[in-house]
């Protein structure tokens, strides 16, 4: 079994292998500049690679590139092995990468935060406190029994 520094090695130049591939040399046209690899995960016994990887564009971009990366998997294996120098070349796997999602979502729950406290500031822009504006007692003012600075006693 191999350990987990070999594995994140082999991860990062299986990343920056595929990247360079795809930008300069595969000429398919739904794998244009608008696939950025983004991170790359290998098991433990060097076999399986997993490619994680976002598309700038809609839908339809995001259909013809996960097209495009299935074709192109041979050629980006090879190109894999032959930087690797490793004696077995692992299988690549391509992963759609939720962080645009996520990052939408969060952005859209902190959109909601903000109006929550925009309203919350709003309600309590004209009010008056409840008691006195300062409720903290003061050295110098009187406690219950009448006894000036009791508590510093």
């Amino acid at each position: 079994m191999a350990d987990n520094a070999r594995a994140k090695k082999l991860a990062d130049l299986i990343r920056e292998v595929v990247a360079e591939k795809l930008q300069r040399g595969i000429k398919d046209p739904r794998l244009g500049s608008h696939v950025t690899i983004t991170d790359t995960r290998v098991t433990g016994d060097l076999r399986e690679a997993t490619v994680f990887y976002t598309v700038y564009g809609d839908d339809e971009d995001r259909a013809s590139a996960a097209a495009g990366l299935q074709s192109a998997k041979g050629i980006l294996r090879s190109a894999v092995g032959a930087a690797a120098g490793t004696k077995f070349t692992p299988t690549l796997t391509f992963v759609a990468d939720a962080l645009p999602e996520n990052a939408r979502t969060i952005e859209d729950l902190l959109d909601k935060a903000r109006a929550s406290d925009a309203k919350v500031r709003e309600a309590s822009s004209g009010a008056a406190y409840a008691g006195d504006a300062d409720p903290y007692r003061k050295q110098g003012d009187e406690d219950e029994s009448g006894n000036e600075d009791a508590a510093s006693s």
